[in-house]
């Protein structure tokens, strides 16, 4: 049998963590179609309401039924609102790593969303699945996502050279593209020990994360 992440949720003070539903295709749209989220990814620009419903039904429950991953909406938890996503993707399940990519909505940034949700997904990988490495990539001009694998600890390992394509608008064609390279960074689990310091001294907060 393919081994697979279980289907659950995960809450912090300020967000739930949970599978993706029909009513979320809206608000999914409108963030993918984000100028700053399109150029960080490889998904169709622009992006339909069509292919939102087929991630939602179709795609996303797949990755996890496959044992390649699992995706999260990330929601807030007082007013259901879509803040983004998160993904753990390329699961090795006897080395017991995985990938994380995220995604946030452009009206939910400056938040510490970002932090919080991958943090919340971070502990339950580490503590609930027994995963001993986690993955992040980002691109070498992407200083926010690398600020957020700064305030979590990760360790950067390396740069994969011209190892990924980003997108720019263009006024004649739409979109131009160009290469670049990603930056790899890892988290451990002994490497969360005095995060709580480490982020406070960051200006963050660690949230208290429970999953169900």
């Amino acid at each position: 049998m393919t081994p697979t992440f279980p289907d659950i949720s995960i809450s912090t003070e300020r967000l739930v963590l949970r599978p993706f539903d029909e009513a979320d295709v809206p608000a999914l749209t409108e963030m993918m179609n984000d100028e700053l989220v399109a150029s960080r990814n490889s998904a169709p620009a622009p992006y339909t309401d069509a292919d939102a419903r087929d991630w939602v039904t179709r795609r996303a429950p797949a990755s996890r039924t496959r044992g390649d991953g699992i995706v999260f909406a990330v929601t807030e938890f007082l007013t259901q609102r879509l803040v983004g996503s998160v993904r753990l993707k390329r699961t090795d399940w006897r080395l017991r790593t995985t990938e994380v990519t995220y995604a946030t909505a452009p009206w939910a940034r400056g938040e510490g969303y970002a932090c919080e949700s991958v943090l919340a997904l971070v502990q339950w990988l580490f503590q609930d699945q027994k995963f001993e490495r986690l993955e992040l990539r980002t691109a070498a001009d992407n200083t926010a996502a690398q600020q957020v694998a700064q305030k979590l600890g990760c360790v950067s390992e390396g740069v994969l050279r011209n190892a990924w394509i980003t997108r720019a608008r263009d006024a004649d064609t739409g979109w131009t593209e160009a290469r670049t390279d990603l930056i790899v960074w890892s988290l451990l689990p002994e490497d969360l020990d005095g995060l709580p310091e480490r982020m406070a001294e960051a200006g963050g907060t660690v949230p208290y994360a429970d999953w169900s």
